[in-house]
């Protein structure tokens, strides 16, 4: 079954990175639905057997599904593994609504399949309360927990030998703003308690939807924290192109640009999504472009039984909350006044699956073809990861050292030049289009700086944000 209607969310406060200050820019934001958290995947079943093949899928989906060997050569990584650069010593934290009950043994299942190895420490805590018991007749919590499955299983993929910190929230589907504090509790005793380097987050919400600016800057306290104690904190920029939800189904999208939180804070590293051509070794046979499946026919009709366009691409575009902040001064002609997401862009395309193994009640048990900015935050967590191991300690808040290195061309970064955020969509009997942004030379609003080498850019970052 097609898991779609989920999405991200998230906290922080006030600070000088910004010019000037943080402040709202254009209308004030307007609540038109009460504030939903989502995880940001699309995920569909493929196999209850083995580990379905790159063909398995394309015969299933029209597009195939990549193994975590294949995006380890993608992402160039085997120098880094050669080197002893890994994730060893390094905790990458995943907060999640929920958790999975079987994530242990679903992970031990994948690492199985794919000759990983388990990571040294996977723990789960729930600190901001015990999650109800797992119910698989709820599809809220059915969709988290394939959302925990993926950001575990793919975290592990780029860093395997780093430790894994699964945080999980007792957070109802539809929360206003009743339910965000228990998700900032919960990240602030991670960040309090020195718990890891690098904080996850595949989750979020249109800004559009909470009542006014400043009640979502009263919910950045965590973030303020990670950046004073030397901690990463990345979210995913989102599903929906250059538009998002507006409701808390996830039935209706807004039919002008709209952005998502936490991706547009300013102390956190937005992630957007890519597509990836890759033959069976993992070798690129085109070059990276910015995802949009929103008219891949095909793809379409096999994850929805239906070929109509849909918003189904990546995040980006300019922040109705947040001024710009100082590091993206130099790409002020892109983002003007307004902070502008992605920052970077990792593989994210359902033209390019990647797989995962499920077995908690409510769906077959097996491997499931998944995709989507939940599937792009994790593994740049896991690149991250990489980059604290090389440095020696944590990096902390990275923007500031990603503009410095794509300012100055720095090898390790891949501009991606091609692609767009343009959806289109059906709703209440209109087709609507939202124009979104193009990917070209340099910072866009679709790809922020681009995507990584991580062979090249694992050393670039540790000695930028060292």
């Amino acid at each position: 079954m097609l898991h779609r209607a989920s999405r991200y969310l998230r906290a922080a406060g006030a600070l000088a990175l910004v010019s000037g200050s943080l402040y709202a820019v254009g209308a004030p934001v307007v609540a038109a639905a009460s504030i939903t958290l989502r995880p940001m995947l699309i995920t569909r079943f493929v196999s209850a057997a083995q580990a379905p093949s790159n063909q398995d899928c394309v015969l299933q989906f029209t597009e195939p599904c990549y193994q975590p060997a294949q995006l380890q050569t993608a992402y160039d990584e085997q120098p880094l593994f050669n080197r002893g650069i890994n994730g060893k010593g390094q905790t990458i934290v995943i907060v999640d609504s929920f958790g999975s009950p079987t994530i242990r043994s679903d992970l031990r299942t994948f690492d199985s399949a794919f000759g990983l190895p388990a990571p040294p420490s996977f723990k789960i805590i729930q600190p901001a309360g015990r999650v109800p018991s797992y119910n698989g007749n709820n599809s809220t919590e059915l969709g988290w927990a394939g959302e925990a499955t993926l950001d575990v299983d793919w975290a592990h993929t780029v860093a395997p030998r780093a430790n894994i910190l699964l945080v999980e929230t007792p957070v109802p589907e539809t929360t206003g703003l009743d339910g965000i504090p228990q998700i900032v509790e919960a990240e602030n005793y991670v960040i309090d308690h020195h718990l890891g380097q690098v904080i996850s987050q595949s989750f979020g919400a249109a800004e559009a939807t909470f009542p006014s600016a400043s009640s979502l800057q009263n919910q950045r306290s965590a973030y303020i924290n990670a950046e004073q104690e030397g901690v990463t904190v990345l979210a995913a920029a989102g599903d929906d192109g250059a538009t998002d939800q507006s409701n808390s189904a996830g039935t209706l999208f807004y039919t002008h640009k709209a952005v998502l939180w936490p991706a547009t804070d300013p102390l956190v590293t937005a992630v957007g999504g890519t597509q990836l051509a890759l033959d069976t070794n993992g070798d690129r046979t085109t070059a990276d472009v910015a995802w949009n499946d929103g008219n891949n026919y095909g793809l379409l009709n096999a994850l929805t039984g239906s070929p109509d366009p849909t918003g189904i691409a990546t995040g980006g575009g300019k922040s109705s909350v947040f001024g710009r902040p100082s590091y993206q001064d130099g790409v002020s002609r892109v983002v003007g006044d307004h902070r502008g997401i992605p920052d970077i862009s990792m593989s994210a395309a359902c033209s390019g699956l990647v797989l995962t193994y499920n077995s908690f009640a409510g769906e077959q048990a097996g491997w499931y073809a998944a995709c989507g900015t939940s599937e792009a935050t994790p593994l740049f967590a896991g690149i991250v990861a990489l980059a604290d191991q090389a440095a020696g300690h944590s990096l902390g808040l990275i923007n500031p050292a990603l503009y410095a290195l794509s300012a100055e061309h720095a090898p390790g970064i891949v501009d991606i030049t091609q692609g767009n955020n343009t959806v289109s969509f059906t709703q209440n009997n209109t087709m609507y289009t939202v124009k979104g942004y193009y990917a070209g030379p340099g910072y866009d609003l679709v790809s922020g700086v681009g995507t990584v080498n991580a062979d090249l850019f694992v050393p670039e970052l540790a000695r930028a944000a060292g």
